[in-house]
């Protein structure tokens, strides 16, 4: 598709699968006073708004510590760090996912080893894990470099925690969630990002918790992990221009901190709407041939996205683009199939079935704050209009 035609289609949806801008208008008021204070201030860089917002967001993640950093990505990669994870470890994740979980393991200096999803959930299958781990360790030296394992919470779905706390604690592994897509989500009613040795955020603009720009977090109970992760976002400073240990550049700014506040006063009410439009979706969508979500035992689903699944993925997303209602796709290639990692990215025994299968029939319906009860009606009604065509 030519960039022109990219333009028209963009312009032809009437109802986006995501809308920053609509965030942003929704709290505008309060986002261009909290601007104006950042400007006015003189000070950009790691100061009272960042200060401000790290022991706020810690309070609401009933955590000992949160430290801002540039990105999601960053995020990870300075905590797989801070726990001393990289060249010569091996590091465990799932293959669907945005490619930042993958890239950042491999930043860290580890090897990333895939492991398949629990097609339910689209989260770690714990089984899986547990058998590429012994597999692993028969191998032998390879298996005792086996140092951490990276659950992604995909689409605001926590993975299943107590089976993975459970894991890492008989197998000595650091446990470092990946909560990018999951702000707000719990399991038992303890946040995600707070069940293991860390947890990273991301704030990009389609969060649940959006900056306007790039932005990110980790969260850790373990303060003397949180001092560390503190130096190592600039440049292993003890105090400044003093490095006690090779670090990088990777600061959240006082801009986006400043937004993330405002927009942190918000994420509870904001994703009782997103729960609540899923609800509409689920029950438009009865008899309509596709798998919907449900949140697993225990869980609080925070709706980052509402993926269904259906084997004519590409037919019913053609049928609602004709309509105006965008769709979009997490993720259409799994890391593994990618042309930079296939064929170089370690698989668990057997392969990843149910990730390849996930991938050709996921569909994310349009879903954020400010998205209408009428819009998700409209959207089931014409994906029911599909289904009955299609009979």
């Amino acid at each position: 598709m030519i960039q022109g035609d990219v333009k028209r289609v963009a312009q032809s949806i009437r109802v986006p699968a995501a809308d920053p801008r609509a965030s942003f208008l929704a709290h505008r008021g309060e986002i261009e006073e909290a601007v104006a204070r950042v400007l006015e201030s003189g000070s950009y860089i790691l100061g009272e708004e960042v200060a401000a917002f790290e022991a706020e967001f810690a309070r609401y993640l009933e955590t000992g510590a949160v430290v801002g950093v540039a990105s999601g990505t960053d995020a990870l990669v300075l905590a797989l760090k801070a726990c001393d994870v990289g060249p010569g470890d091996s590091v465990l994740t799932v293959s669907l996912t945005a490619v930042a979980t993958v890239a950042a393991i491999e930043l860290a200096g580890a090897e990333p080893i895939l492991v398949d999803i629990d097609p339910a959930s689209f989260t770690i299958d714990c089984d899986h894990l547990e058998s590429t781990i012994l597999a692993l360790r028969r191998e032998g030296a390879a298996g005792k470099n086996v140092r951490a394992v990276v659950p992604v919470h995909l689409y605001g779905q926590p993975a299943d925690l107590p089976g993975l706390l459970d894991i890492a604690r008989r197998h000595n592994l650091r446990l470092i969630e990946d909560c990018a897509q999951a702000h707000g989500a719990r399991t038992n009613g303890k946040p995600v990002g707070t069940w293991g040795d860390a947890g990273a955020f991301s704030f990009y603009p389609t969060k649940n918790l959006g900056a306007l720009g790039d932005g990110g977090a980790v969260a850790t109970g373990n303060a003397a992990l949180a001092g560390r992760i503190a130096r190592l976002r600039e440049y292993g400073w003890e105090r400044r221009n003093i490095s006690v240990e090779p670090g990088l550049n990777s600061r959240l700014d006082e801009i986006q901190a400043a937004i993330v506040r405002v927009k942190l006063r918000y994420l509870e009410a904001e994703n009782a709407t997103r729960r609540k439009l899923a609800a509409t979706y689920v029950e438009g969508l009865v008899g309509a041939g596709l798998v919907t979500p449900g949140p697993r035992e225990g869980s609080h689903h925070v709706y980052h996205q509402f993926v269904v699944r259906s084997p004519r993925r590409d037919e019913l997303r053609a049928f609602l683009q004709e309509r105006g209602l965008g769709t979009l796709v997490h993720y259409p290639v799994p890391v593994h199939l990618q042309p930079a990692y296939q064929g170089r990215v370690r698989l668990g025994p057997g392969g990843l079935p149910h990730t390849e299968r996930a991938c050709a029939e996921v569909l994310s319906l349009p879903i954020h704050p400010q998205l209408s009860l009428d819009e998700v009606r409209e959207v089931s009604g014409a994906i029911s209009e599909w289904a009955r065509r299609a009979t």
